[in-house]
C-alpha cells in the first residue's frame, strides 16, 4: 500500500499544500477550469481533465497568459498526453435561467461526468466547489500553479474561441471573432446599433438594456 502524502502533480513553481485533499499515489486526480463567465453573449463552457504522471506537458499555464498560438500548439498535446479529458458547458438560456454561477458550476459537473475515467477527486480553480459525487477542492490561482487545471484552462478557452469565431460568420458585425462577446467598447457599439442576437444573455445589464430597444 503506498504512504498517504499531500497532493501534487509533477514540479510546481509555487508548490500547492491543499487543506483538504490527502491521497494515495495513483489516484486520478481531475483539474477543473471555466471560460466565459464575464461575456455578454455565448456559452460558458469547461474542461476536465487528468493528467498521465508519465507524460508532463511542458509550457502549460493560466490559458489567459498565454498566446492565442501557444494555447493552440499546447491544446492538441494535452488531447494526446492526457488520461482523461472531457468538456461541459452551460448555454446562454441556462445562465439566463439559473444566473451565471449556478451555470457555470452546472458546466463543470458536465465535464466531470463525462470524463471516461472517473476520478478519485477533483480540483477547481476559484474558491468554490460543487458537488462531483468525489472529494473537491478550490484552488484560487489554480490555472496557474495546478498543471491539471491550467490544462483544463487551455481546453476550455481553445474551444470557446473556436465556437465564436463560428459565431462570428453566423452574426456578421458584431465582432465576435475579435472580443468573443465580452463587453467591448466594439462590442456595446454593435450591440446599440444591430440589438441583441439569439446569443446574448438577456441576463446581463448592458444586453438587457439594449433589448428594451429594439
Amino acid at each position: 500500500m503506498s504512504k498517504s502524502r499531500p497532493f501534487a502533480e509533477y514540479t510546481l513553481a509555487d508548490p500547492w499544500v491543499p487543506r483538504v485533499i490527502l491521497y494515495r499515489a495513483g489516484l486520478l486526480i481531475a483539474g477543473v477550469d471555466e471560460v466565459g463567465r464575464g461575456p455578454l453573449a455565448g456559452p460558458v463552457v469547461t474542461a476536465a481533465v487528468i493528467l498521465d504522471p508519465k507524460k508532463p506537458i511542458k509550457g502549460l499555464d493560466d490559458s489567459k497568459k498565454l498566446s492565442e498560438k501557444k494555447r493552440d500548439a499546447l491544446e492538441p498535446v494535452i488531447r494526446e498526453c492526457a488520461l482523461a479529458f472531457a468538456y461541459g458547458r452551460a448555454e446562454v438560456a441556462e445562465i439566463d435561467g439559473i444566473n451565471i454561477l449556478q451555470a457555470t458550476l452546472l458546466a463543470m459537473r458536465r465535464a466531470v461526468a463525462a470524463l471516461q475515467l472517473p476520478p478519485d477527486a477533483v480540483v477547481v480553480d476559484g474558491n468554490r466547489v460543487t458537488d462531483f459525487g468525489v472529494p473537491a477542492e478550490a484552488v484560487v490561482g489554480g490555472d496557474a500553479r495546478v498543471p491539471a487545471i491550467s490544462a483544463a484552462s487551455i481546453l476550455a478557452k481553445v474551444a470557446r474561441d473556436r465556437e465564436m469565431v463560428a459565431l462570428d460568420a453566423a452574426f456578421p458585425g458584431y465582432g465576435f471573432a475579435q472580443h468573443k462577446g465580452y463587453g467591448t467598447a466594439m462590442h456595446l457599439e454593435a450591440l446599440a446599433r444591430l440589438g441583441p442576437t439569439p446569443h446574448h444573455r438577456q441576463s446581463f445589464a448592458p444586453v438587457a438594456a439594449q433589448r428594451d430597444l429594439f
